[in-house]
């Protein structure tokens, strides 16, 4: 059962119909801080690469300070609502601010964030957000590009809005920090940097108030730990690392750096993710054993993974000696097609372990249909932009346009088997934003005590 003050709270949040743009962040928190003037500072806390403003409001002088940052992957804009509405309140109760000095951050990669914003307004289909999808390329993702040292694995091209967080997380020495991430598809979950029984029974309980299952099936990466229900350990580099290490791959393609929450353990900092989708999966919860053998789940996803993978690596080289731009879309295609190659192939390697002889359950089962599902109309929306660029610079040689052809074919039919194969119920915006907006308030209390 909530707290009766944190479920007073969750009342504040409002209704939506739409994201936020990286422009309406930027107003909303401008305007925060005109009105509040003795309480609220914004200031200019970095760059990015595109010469995007970074912006953060302080509010409060308590002793302990939290960090809040909208953004860190542009494809999940739900913390561009959070954060502005955590803003409000925290100017307009001084109870609310605790013990701590608050900073909150607008938007971690606007410049991503703006290639994102087509699907912004809606439809809510999987087909509009694909098509209007963007995910950095690894090396240029603000939250996977700290430094990180590990065996045969060094990166340290830290970009500028990374640079950014760093310095913001080196002054403060934050007490409690959380970037505002989302998923897809499926049940609410949550990372922590480490066990904190106490919070993980206050952010369990919290979708249950809105009517949405906890996340029951597989976690994003094999290697990552689970700690209780619907709760895991924060991923690790190092952890990555040696699970593809010990199925004999080599990690280094699939490692670039380390996360936030990394950097700010130095600290002591207690780092939170909370999870929600979009779109509801009833079954996400349902650990019901099923008919099906897990290592045949695991075989079966290893093989949808590959055939998507053909189909993308054929348009990808097919138009390699083309294509002129160096598009952000080109990168990021770069990057994740070979990825669906190598998850193939690790998924290959590991079906065949004594432990995967079981019964697998049913989140399971839609929790790895529903993957595929997302990473062809990720991946093959991207490809698409990438070509639909050339064209539109003039670039429509022969060979893009007739790849740009067989693949919006075939990502037709990867989008009608998406919205036939998973549920397609959306979640009301403003049960989304009071979900985050309740576990940063757990959190941060949490951390307090």
């Amino acid at each position: 059962m909530l707290d009766p003050t944190l479920s007073g709270e969750l009342d504040t949040v409002p209704r939506y119909d739409r994201f936020a743009t990286v422009d309406e962040v930027h107003e909303s928190l401008t305007a925060l801080a005109a009105a509040h003037p003795g309480t609220a500072t914004l200031r200019r806390m970095g760059t990015s690469r595109l010469g995007e403003p970074m912006l953060c409001l302080t509010v409060g002088e308590g002793r302990n300070h939290a960090i809040v940052a909208a953004g860190p992957h542009p494809n999940e804009p739900i913390g561009g609502l959070t954060v502005v509405h955590l803003a409000g309140r925290l100017c307009a109760d001084p109870d609310l601010r605790g013990s701590y000095t608050w900073h909150i951050v607008g938007c971690l990669d606007p410049d991503g964030t703006r290639l994102n914003e087509g699907w912004f307004a809606g439809p809510y289909t999987k087909a509009h957000y694909g098509r209007h999808f963007y995910r950095p390329a690894g090396a240029e993702q603000v939250e996977w590009t700290f430094p990180f040292s590990y065996k045969r694995a060094y990166f340290d091209r830290v970009m500028p809005e990374t640079l950014a967080l760093m310095r913001l997380i080196d002054t403060t020495r934050p007490a409690f920090m959380t970037t505002l991430h989302n998923s897809e598809l499926g049940g609410v979950f949550y990372y922590l940097s480490r066990p904190e029984p106490a919070l993980q029974a206050v952010l369990t309980a919290l979708p249950g108030r809105y009517g949405l299952p906890l996340h029951a099936g597989e976690p994003e990466h094999p290697a990552i730990t689970r700690i209780g229900e619907a709760v895991f350990l924060s991923p690790r580099m190092e952890d990555v690392y040696d699970y593809t290490e010990a199925l004999g791959q080599d990690p280094t393609p699939l490692i670039t750096g380390a996360a936030s929450d990394s950097h700010a353990a130095r600290y002591g900092t207690l780092c939170m993710i909370a999870e929600m989708p979009y779109w509801i999966d009833p079954t996400a919860g349902d650990t019901t054993p099923t008919a099906h053998v897990y290592a045949d789940l695991v075989r079966a996803q290893a093989a949808d993974l590959r055939s998507a993978h053909v189909v993308l690596d054929e348009a990808l080289n097919g138009v390699a000696g083309d294509v002129v731009s160096g598009s952000p879309f080109l990168r990021a295609s770069r990057h994740f097609i070979p990825l669906l190659a190598e998850m193939a192939t690790a998924g290959e390697q590991r079906a065949g372990a004594p432990e995967n002889a079981r019964q697998a359950t049913t989140a399971e089962l839609s929790s790895r249909r529903g993957l595929v599902h997302s990473y062809r109309l990720r991946f093959g929306g991207m490809l698409l932009r990438a070509l639909e660029g050339e064209v539109a610079i003039g670039n429509g040689t022969p060979s893009i346009r007739r790849h740009l052809s067989a693949l919006s074919e075939t990502y037709d039919e990867w989008c009608a088997d998406a919205e036939a194969g998973t549920p397609s119920q959306t979640i009301p915006i403003e049960h989304l934003v009071a979900l985050q907006y309740g576990a940063v308030l757990a959190g941060a209390a949490h951390a307090a005590r």
